[in-house]
């Protein structure tokens, strides 16, 4: 499997070693754009084969949202957005933002028009962001539901 260099880096300084028979199966379908759908035993690998094959789909140059996660919990969303932070350490480009209820929505509609690569958010305040000035869905690539 040919992944971009830091992205490897990223991946290995997280800890993974091999990947999980979920993430072997799914990874490279994922890459390639295939609709993909995954159900395992918690603690599998189910995050990392989806966040993998984003990040290796992100274009760094492109300042604008490419993929959108739903998440059914705040704390999932937080969860998620701090394996992708951790994954792309070595990417240094690549950008992730949770947008989830309980937090300010200026601010929110402020941090999406700085054009996040990923953004991870639970279905009512990616709801309320789905607006012109946020900017939020006009270049999506990729969406994943969690």
């Amino acid at each position: 499997m040919e992944l971009k260099d830091k992205l490897l880096r990223g991946i290995y300084a997280y800890g993974f070693e091999k990947l999980s028979a979920i993430q072997e199966r799914a990874i490279m379908p994922c890459i390639k754009r295939h609709d993909v759908i995954t159900q395992a035993q918690s603690g599998t690998g189910k995050t990392a084969s989806f966040l993998i094959s984003i990040l290796q789909q992100i274009v760094t140059s492109i300042r604008n949202c490419q993929t959108l996660i739903l998440a059914t919990t705040r704390e999932l969303a937080q969860q998620t957005q701090k394996v992708v932070i951790a994954l792309e350490d070595f990417m240094s480009a690549a950008d992730c933002y949770a947008c989830i209820g309980g937090t300010n929505v200026r601010e929110d509609i402020k941090k999406l028009e700085s054009g996040p690569h990923v953004v991870v958010g639970t279905p009512g305040r990616v709801s309320d962001m789905i607006t012109p000035r946020a900017r939020l869905t006009g270049h999506i690539k990729l969406f994943v539901s969690n």
